[in-house]
């Protein structure tokens, strides 16, 4: 029982990711590197329930880490339930001046690079991006279609999708446009979501940005909009995540199951890859063409068409991964409830504050 519902946990919050043009007001803050006290907006915006992998969390980089990203400078952002933070001389740095309209903390959800060397963060109370020393936080007075931010994406062309919990916004430096995309349903056997909840936007190497949606895939060209729904074989339209492989092919990872989408044609790989009908929400590839993905706590690794599973120790699962992550040294993360971890020789080893970078 207690498995069922860490599964249902990390899919509410895996998945659970009209033209309005205006002249965005930026709201800037330099960065202040100095430490402070949770805020107590944070614990009423409160995810998950206490974690039960590691009880004590005097020395975890954040009780749940949300989102990390490495930039093209390697420096490693982490955005956690109780601040985000940058690695600088192997100490970890507060960054307080991403914060909500009134001043609060935030939840980062999404961190990603623009082609300028913006580092942007979506979070719970909008975006914000940093620009040099300072942090610019733009909200929904600002033309955001929602503050409640689950994923954004830098494209090729300079702007920012943004995905939110009542749809998707693209900002092009100055103003934000609303992006309408077609209403999927609400998933009733999870806390948060909406007809119009976008869980994860993507731009593929044809310059197509990907939308995974509760309708479903849409998939928007220059003058087209593709979708791909429950109607060409998904089981479900709950989909979480979509990536593009080194083939030019793409995974989806959906509320039921895994499915290889490869020249217009999608293949249910569920049966081929999981012992059990699951829902899954991460999904990356390495170099060598070696996949890792997750069902709830189970953590998957398919290598040479084998698949191995790994877990923390002898008889307990893996993390409860909210993100799987690659790193530009080829290094595999999970990052999520319970904190920060990285496959190293074999074992999965829990990162701390401390280390080891």
């Amino acid at each position: 029982m207690k498995l069922r519902l860490s599964i249902t946990i990390l899919l509410l919050i895996s998945l659970c990711i009209n033209l309005i043009p205006c002249n965005a007001q930026e709201n800037k803050g330099k960065i202040n590197q100095k430490g402070h006290s949770s805020d107590s907006e944070l614990s009423k915006r409160k995810e998950t329930p206490e974690p039960v992998i590691y009880p004590d969390f005097k020395n975890q980089i954040g009780e749940t880490v949300r989102v990390m990203f490495q930039d093209s400078r390697d420096t490693y952002w982490f955005g956690t339930h109780s601040g985000t933070f940058k690695l600088v001389n192997d100490s970890l740095i507060r960054i307080r001046d991403i914060k909500s309209k009134t001043g609060g903390g935030v939840i980062v959800r999404a961190i990603k690079e623009d082609g300028n060397g913006k580092i942007w963060f979506g979070h719970t109370d909008g975006i914000s991006y940093l620009d040099g020393d300072t942090i610019i936080n733009l909200y929904e007075s600002d033309g955001l279609i929602s503050n409640d931010v689950w994923d954004l994406t830098p494209d090729s062309k300079g702007n920012i999708w943004v995905g939110t919990i009542k749809g998707v916004s693209k900002y092009d430096g100055k103003n934000f446009t609303h992006f309408e995309l077609p209403e999927g349903e609400i998933d009733t056997t999870l806390g948060l979501s909406s007809k119009t909840m976008i869980h994860n936007i993507m731009e593929d190497s044809k310059g197509r940005i990907w939308f995974s949606t509760n309708a479903g895939i849409f998939i928007k060209d220059t003058n087209s909009l593709k979708s791909i729904s429950t109607k060409d074989g998904l089981k479900t339209n709950f989909v979480g995540k979509v990536i593009e492989t080194q083939k030019g092919e793409f995974m989806i990872c959906a509320s039921k199951g895994l499915y290889l989408y490869k020249d217009s044609s999608l293949t249910d790989v569920s049966s081929e890859l999981i012992e059990e009908p699951k829902g899954t929400s991460n999904i990356i590839e390495t170099l060598n063409r070696d996949m890792w993905f997750n069902c709830g706590r189970s953590i998957y690794h398919i290598s040479n068409n084998k698949r191995t599973e790994h877990r923390i120790s002898k008889g307990n699962y893996g993390p409860l991964a909210y993100q799987i992550y690659k790193d530009r040294r080829e290094r595999v993360w999970f990052v999520g409830w319970g904190g920060a971890f990285r496959f190293e020789k074999g074992s999965i080893v829990n990162i701390t504050k401390d280390g080891p970078w």
